[in-house]
């Protein structure tokens, strides 16, 4: 208000000058025009006085004026002055995205991009979404001219933990005996699942592919006692070592199958190093008694080297020689089994919320997401809400290993649950909770939990591309910067040249060393195993292996899509392709390779990876000539070098390639400009006969005692250096 009003008292004060100015104007023009009538020189006196400068009237107005204009120029500046303290504050945190500084700053994004020009960040891989480092919030704010402040802004939106854990040990005295969880480990092809088929009475290893396990089985076997014992039957293929893993650390008590005819293998080792990490005891079933050559006793010392001491030795490890394919003292084993069983005192509780874990999960396409999963705590009942990993389930259907439908689950059983919203890992830890709200909070938590954990990831790759980009900035910068304007923009010139765009030809040939893969597998525990085997690779200077998807269930036609767009090859394991999908795959040109066993899939992998390489030459020689006699000839105005040669072994041939060895070196290699048998040309000569040979090489000096090779060259397919293993 009080500048208002010193605004109004100004323009009054203005125009009060101006009215005194004017009418002072008129009174002086009188007397000025009085003058131009006076005599010359009086009029001459006059003209040089100027009138502001002696009327008192003038004076005072004209002092007034600069008094107001000294004034606004101070409050100028003192506003100017309050504006510089009072900067716009902006309220900024540690990981804020490109779109979340311009927002607090009341600016465009292209003001945040404009602030980050000429600096070391890569502006065409920014994005709205992208978060900026630290260094970047600074400089856009300084360059902004505001003021920072680091938020709290993070950790006040810290949320509440929701996750769902496992509960308390319960009360010793109110569990109650369960039946022992057993899993059968041991080399491929040692019997495992024979083994089984004899005490389950079923033909389990017909049905597999190659009679090869492909992923954990899971029962409940029913001994003639009355005892009853779950069975797991984890795949013995080196590709397996998870699974094999996993099944041992649900497992009560280990049965280990060794061939008496084949010994302790790689795999067998494996199998004790999981039965020693999760503490589980050891039960030794030596199979293949019955064959030719079998020596139990060779097995039982094998093993004292990885620390298994069976009972004959003074140990505490039962050992029962058994044929599986005969059912031979199948009973003994299963005795065996529950004595240690008794020993144990298995004992849990029955009552309360389920908890569990998922043995195998795959998808059936009348039933959706499926999953093999161990009761190993409470009583599993249809209506159940569970939760698993990052799923959760409302549980409509139970099944027991037959597929018959069962109303509930006890621990130690193994059982099939239907009702998943997505499919779990094999793995996963069940809980079950008490209602569909609290489930999807659960899983929402976990979801929360691992974008967390992402976001940290990605902060840190963040920091070391920043690093990275201020290294080369400074770097360049090095470079360039005592060289002349002219020089660096020619060097720079240079650079841009040499980051063309690749020719087609170009393209190709670079694309030819990569091999794109996509994988699709029946169940997500072969799929993990078949992942596993590609963290194996080591021969990326050769072909890069390049995984661009995995997943469980039959090939789709977004498989085929992103195999056209990567330029790559699908695999699939115990999975099927429709005909619609294998025709579309066709048209565009895809590959889709299916198989039933591990060992074909990684077989056929090798091939296309080795496909992929270029060939190699590979020499083979055609004949062998010792140099008896040199001399020269003489061809217009030259000499010529000749070689006098008998043949020793094979036969030379003009149109072939020739190299010339000496004391075991190569010394040249090319081919020859003429061969004669005496003073005939020839183009072919055979073991015993003498020749003549001059090289298309003049300059090479051939010595007697030298030795002249023959030989043909043909490009052979290579082959990959990568081992998988087995």
């Amino acid at each position: 208000m009080n500048q208002k009003i010193l605004k109004l008292e100004n323009l009054l004060r203005f125009h009060t000058v101006f009215r005194q100015l004017h009418s002072l104007g008129q009174r002086r023009l009188a007397q000025w025009n009085h003058v131009f009538s006076s005599a010359y020189p009086v009029w001459t006196a006059q003209l040089c006085i100027r009138p502001w400068q002696t009327d008192p009237l003038i004076g005072a107005a004209l002092s007034q004026y600069r008094l107001l204009v000294t004034k606004k120029e101070e409050r100028s500046r003192k506003s100017q002055l309050f504006s510089t303290k009072s900067k716009k504050e902006v309220e900024v945190w540690i990981g804020m995205t490109v779109e979340e500084l311009a927002r607090v700053m009341e600016k465009d994004i292209d003001c945040i991009y404009e602030a980050l020009m000429n600096t070391a960040i890569d502006l065409d891989s920014l994005e709205a979404h992208s978060r900026l480092d630290e260094v970047w919030i600074k400089e856009v704010i300084k360059k902004a001219g505001m003021k920072l402040k680091w938020s709290k802004l993070k950790q006040d939106k810290v949320r509440e933990n929701k996750d769902a854990v496992r509960r308390p040990q319960a009360d010793p005295a109110l569990l109650t005996p369960r039946s022992p969880v057993v899993t059968i480990m041991g080399h491929v092809d040692h019997g495992k699942t024979t083994l089984l088929d004899k005490l389950r009475k079923t033909q389990v290893a017909a049905m597999e592919a190659g009679g090869i396990t492909q992923h954990i089985g899971a029962f409940l076997v029913s001994l003639p006692s009355g005892e009853k014992i779950t069975f797991l039957d984890t795949p013995g293929h080196a590709a397996f070592s998870a699974m094999r893993a996993r099944g041992a650390q649900v497992t009560d008590i280990v049965i280990l199958v060794v061939a008496a005819d084949d010994g302790v293998m790689k795999q067998t080792v494996e199998s004790i190093q999981h039965a020693k990490d999760a503490q589980v005891p050891l039960v030794l079933a030596i199979n293949k008694c019955d064959k030719a050559g079998a020596d139990p006793e060779k097995v039982k010392k094998e093993l004292l080297a990885y620390d298994v001491v069976c009972e004959d030795y003074g140990g505490d490890v039962q050992a029962v020689h058994i044929s599986a394919l005969t059912g031979d003292n199948l009973m003994a084993l299963a005795e065996a089994t529950v004595a240690l069983a008794e020993m144990l005192e298995l004992k849990a509780d029955f009552t309360g919320p389920v908890e569990g874990t998922v043995i195998e999960s795959f998808t059936d396409k009348g039933r959706g997401p499926v999953t093999t999963a161990i009761i190993q705590r409470g009583t599993l009942r249809k209506g159940s809400i569970l939760v698993a990993g990052k799923s959760w389930a409302k549980v409509r259907l139970m099944f027991d290993e037959n597929g018959k439908t069962i109303h509930e689950a006890c621990p130690s059983m193994p059982v099939g649950i239907v009702g998943w919203r997505d499919l779990p890992s094999a793995g996963d830890e069940i809980l079950e909770v008490e209602s569909e709200p609290r489930a999807r909070a659960v899983v929402d938590w976990r979801k929360y939990e691992l974008e967390q954990e992402k976001n940290k990831e990605d902060l840190k790759i963040i920091e070391e591309k920043r690093k990275e980009h201020q290294e080369a900035h400074q770097k360049a910068r090095e470079k360039y910067g005592n060289i002349h304007w002219k020089e660096r923009s020619f060097l720079k010139y240079q650079e841009r040249k040499e980051l063309k765009p690749l020719k087609a030809k170009e393209k190709e040939e670079r694309d030819s060393h990569i091999l794109p893969i996509i994988i699709k597998g029946d169940v997500d525990g072969s799929v993990e195993a078949i992942v596993n085997i590609m963290d194996t690779y080591d021969a990326s200077h050769e072909c890069e292996l390049e995984l661009v998807h995995f997943g469980v269930g039959d090939v789709s036609e977004n498989d085929v899509n992103l195999a056209e767009t990567f330029r790559g090859v699908i695999y699939g394991f115990n999975v099927n392709v429709g005909n619609v999908i294998q025709k579309s795959a066709a048209k565009k040109g895809v590959k889709i390779k299916l198989h039933k066993i591990i060992y074909h899939l990684i077989e056929d992998l090798q091939e296309e990876l080795s496909s992929r390489l270029p060939c190699t030459v590979e020499e083979h020689p055609i004949g062998e000539a010792s140099i008896l006699a040199t001399f020269s000839v003489t061809e217009g105005k030259k000499k010529v070098p000749v070689a006098g040669c008998r043949v020793q072994k094979g036969q030379l041939e003009k149109q072939k390639k020739f190299k010339l060895i000496r004391n075991g070196d190569v010394i040249w290699k090319g081919s020859l400009s003429s061969l004669k048998h005496h003073k005939d040309d020839v183009s072919i000569i055979k073991t015993g006969m003498d020749c003549g040979l001059s090289l298309s090489e003049e300059k090479i000096e051939f010595k007697v005692g030298d030795e002249i090779i023959c030989y043909e060259e043909k490009q052979v397919p290579a082959k990959t250096s990568w081992d998988p293993g087995f």
